[in-house]
């Protein structure tokens, strides 16, 4: 048998470098070729530096033989780590015969810089044109002499705003760095090894400047949220063959200038003069003798954390696939996709000529631009020609949400090859696939795929096109299992968690936006609306489902440890606001667009109560918090009861007699067994009245398949998925979406737009149906007693016009598939794959139903009928 260890990880990274955590999880997974292959022990060996390990010295840690069958989040015990320490680490394992695999390969982590007292750098900016409304983007450099060979640099890199940075005229790191924090709280560090960017003598940084979310336009909170003006950054560790070491850092010895990005604004788009482009200006030599020097900022509270997001980068590029020339001489693109990101252009034309990209979602029944959704937001990017030929250009701190392009000034005749779409997003690597017999559902999941790389850009935001896109929690909360099955979301989710954590408020509340901009002290957009944040139901509550999502998806304990206070908080505070244990508003978003039903706030409010008590306690006893979830539990029986007592009626009608008030008393636990009858009957009673249609909005739809699933109306679910008529998911692709729309109405063949105050085109809320195709459709389900799918429940469920159904999840052990299809005389197949160091509990549908406990390995089940 071939046994080996592979895909060797430290906190989730390969290879990862500037961390702050002093005792690092490890992760790897087994490749075996045989059926049933589980391990028994492993053996970590741990060094300072790759020569001792090979020699066999594990001088941090040696942890001998540990009869454990973990292969996931196995904590670092050995010695203290070291600032800016390197670490290099292999690990073999024994699998439940007693067979020895060989050594993984050598993978390794670096520490960043673990002591405030170790940043010597100064902040350095610009300082601001006070005639422009829009700043220009401040150009930083500095020079440097390398005169000895150099073993490591590892330059550490943040911002007040967002950076480019440059060696030597290339561009290094990632997009929109250091991402969305609270920054009066803390800010992400980038770690980026530049060790092979250096040459021997001259050598030279160049820094971009952006406001980005610290000094930009944040949603509708306006400008300047945080800070003035950006501010930047940087300390080099370089670390010299012969022993030496030296630093390179911002301060007083930089100089600054303007440039050509006139402004550069997240919202409002970008303005680029290339006439007053500085060439050469990142690179040795460069004349910087009339640039200023930079302003040097005091200081700054905050925390200096590493970076936990995944990057922000240019996953894909796409071309467009038509292109119509307009009657007013503009040309209207088609990228075919509505993509977030940005457009790349190439132009050629005489010195001053401006030409305009503008981006839109959809078009106007006349073919122009629909833009009127757009509100303040302004999504159009202006390049003025330098004339010299060929040039090309694509935008720098801004992104837009689109599908069209309207290119307007343009010089000549443009063709499909003059633009190119950047489609950027933070860069969480496809774990989920899935694909069926139904070309519309098969759309409905790309849709779905395409509203979550559009909208997970450092936070999760709710829009990317609009002057809002901010990180609202209830529509993370309930779109976090989706998210977490179709891409690898462990550190964004984690550091969102922290997100939410730092803007909660001292009574316990979770704000309904994270991070929270000033959104609890925006008293103008709230005064007007007559909402209470920052405690609203089902938005608040995230701060108790997304840590258990991630527990659930990947088994990350230390998430709940870190962040139990808060939950607890938010339960205290919760329990604090009710009238003997019923919660008398507090939903002030109800059930968000819901259509055709008004979900009553005080049955919302109570029910997600419940919901956050009862994974609270559930949280308690992971935690082996024995008292605890024992109070918890019994506080949840109490809601229950308090919440059947107030709202369910003798004939178990629940008050509103929404669909969604159904689900949610059904899915969170709050019934007793006859009203679990009574509460389904009256919900597939209202989905049939309608026309077999759905009413729910952002908090009912996510629970509302399985609701119907879980309770035997399978067949009800699967008519609602595939409904073609209004309002269902099907009607907005019929009508050709290819992201998931903001509410069920953004158009209508009655009514067409729905009001251009809020009408996203790309918002993924009403995705959260995604968790149920992978958990009842394909059947990959995990299970809490054994999170992280280190034991896999496989339970699909066929139903509809499907006649085959093939998914895929590649999970912290590997990669975990399904695949089964009926005939239309009965016979049902079912395959499955589960990967080495899980188990399985395959549940094989039929006339007879089966069940099979089983370990790792393909496994194939045929001729099963599926006829009564």
């Amino acid at each position: 048998m071939t046994l080996l260890v592979a895909a060797c990880k430290t906190e989730y990274l390969t290879n990862p470098i500037g961390l702050d955590v002093l005792k690092p999880r490890l992760f790897w997974q087994l490749r075996a070729d045989n059926r049933g292959v589980e391990q028994s022990a492993y053996h970590i060996m741990v060094a300072s530096s790759r020569e001792k390990l090979e020699d066999g010295q594990a001088d941090m840690w040696d942890s001998g033989k540990v009869d454990s069958n973990a292969s996931t989040h196995v904590q670092y015990e050995g010695k203290p780590l070291q600032s800016q320490g390197e670490y290099y680490w292999k690990v073999r394992i024994w699998d439940g015969a007693g067979e020895v695999s060989a050594w993984s390969e050598t993978a390794f982590w670096m520490m960043g810089m673990l002591s405030r007292g170790e940043w010597k750098a100064q902040w350095i900016g610009r300082k601001s044109e006070p005639e422009a409304l829009l700043q220009p983007s401040p150009f930083l450099r500095k020079s440097f002499e390398i005169g000895k060979k150099v073993r490591r640099a590892i330059a550490y890199a943040t911002a007040l705003g967002v950076y480019d940075l440059h060696l030597n005229g290339e561009r290094i790191g990632d997009r929109f760095a250091p991402g969305w924090t609270d920054y009066n709280t803390r800010v992400q560090v980038q770690a980026v090894d530049i060790t092979e960017k250096l040459t021997a003598g001259d050598n030279a940084f160049g820094v971009i400047l952006g406001d980005g979310w610290y000094a930009g336009t944040v949603g509708f909170l306006g400008d300047k949220v945080y800070g003035e003006r950006p501010f930047f950054l940087m300390q080099v560790s370089l670390d010299y063959e012969d022993g030496t070491k030296e630093s390179i850092m911002t301060d007083r010895s930089w100089t600054t200038s303007r440039g050509p990005i006139q402004y550069s604004d997240m919202i409002k788009g970008e303005a680029y003069d290339a006439r007053e482009e500085l060439t050469g200006w990142h690179e040795p030599g460069y004349d910087d003798s009339s640039w200023e020097a930079p302003d040097v900022r005091s200081g700054y509270n905050g925390l200096l954390v590493a970076a936990v997001e995944p990057p922000i980068r240019i996953t894909q590029t796409l071309k467009p696939i038509s292109l119509k020339k307009t009657a007013t001489g503009t040309y209207i693109y088609d990228m075919g996709q509505n993509m977030v990101g940005w457009t790349a252009v190439k132009v050629q034309g005489e010195r001053g000529t401006m030409i305009t990209l503008s981006h839109a979602e959809i078009l106007n029944p006349d073919g122009t631009l629909y833009v009127d959704n757009l509100r303040e937001a302004c999504q159009q990017d202006h390049y003025i020609l330098k004339g010299e030929g060929q040039e090309s250009y694509e935008p720098h701190f801004t992104f837009h949400g689109f599908r069209y392009v309207e290119l307007i000034g343009y010089p000549g005749e443009p063709d499909l090859d003059t633009i190119t779409g950047k489609v950027v997003h933070s860069d969480t690597p496809v774990t989920g696939k899935l694909e069926t017999s139904d070309a519309m559902v098969n759309q409905l999941y790309s849709n779905i795929t395409w509203g979550q790389r559009g909208n997970f850009l450092s936070v999760p935001t709710d829009c990317p096109q609009r002057d809002e896109r901010l990180g609202w929690t209830g529509d993370a909360q309930i779109f976090a299992r989706t998210a977490a099955y179709n891409m690898d979301v462990s550190r964004f989710f984690s550091k969102y968690v922290w997100d939410m954590v730092d803007c909660q408020q001292p009574s316990g509340a979770f704000t309904d936006v994270a991070p929270d901009a000033g959104w609890i002290r925006h008293k103008n957009w709230n005064t007007r609306l007559n909402w209470f944040a920052p405690d609203n139901s089902g938005w608040g509550d995230a701060g108790v489902i997304i840590p258990w999502t991630l527990y659930l998806m990947y088994g990350d304990k230390r998430v709940l440890e870190t962040h139990y206070e808060a939950m607890v908080k938010w339960v205290h505070y919760l329990k604090n606001t009710t009238d003997e244990l019923v919660r008398p508003g507090y939903a002030n978003y109800a059930d968000w667009l819901s259509i055709g039903a008004d979900t009553p706030n005080e049955v919302l409010a109570t029910a997600y109560f419940a919901y956050s008590t009862k994974l609270l306690a559930q949280v308690a006893g992971v935690l082996g918090k024995t008292e605890d979830a024992s109070q918890y539990q019994a506080l949840f029986d109490d809601i229950a009861e308090a919440f059947r007592n107030a709202f369910v009626a003798e004939d178990g009608r629940i008050h509103g007699d929404t669909q969604t008030v159904y689900v949610l008393a059904l899915q969170f636990g709050l019934l007793t067994k006859e009203q679990r009858k009574q509460a389904l009957e009256r919900l597939v009673a209202d989905i049939h009245g309608r026309g077999d249609r759905l009413s729910t909005g952002f908090l009912g739809v996510g629970y509302l398949l399985p609701a119907l699933t879980d309770n035997g109306s399978l067949d009800v679910a699967y008519k609602l998925l595939t409904q073609e008529a209004f309002p269902s998911w099907m009607y907005s692709i019929k009508h050709g979406a290819t992201t998931i729309w903001e509410r069920w109405d953004g158009w209508t063949e009655e009514q067409g737009f729905q009001t251009p105050s809020m009408n996203s085109f790309n918002h993924y809320s009403l995705g959260s149906v995604g968790e149920w195709m992978f958990r009842y459709m394909a059947g990959i389900e995990a299970d809490p007693e054994a999170p992280g799918f280190q034991h896999v429940i496989i339970s699909p469920k066929p139903g509809g016009n499907l006649s085959w159904v093939k998914a895929s999840y590649e999970s912290l052990y590997g990669c975990i598939k399904v695949e089964w299809s009926r005939s239309d005389e009965g016979d049902f197949r079912l395959q499955v794959e589960v990967p080495a160091n899980t188990t399985a509990t395959i549940h094989v549908p039929g006339q007879t139903s089966s069940v099979h406990k089983v370990g790792s390995g393909s496994y194939v089940f045929e001729n099963v009928s599926m006829l009564n």
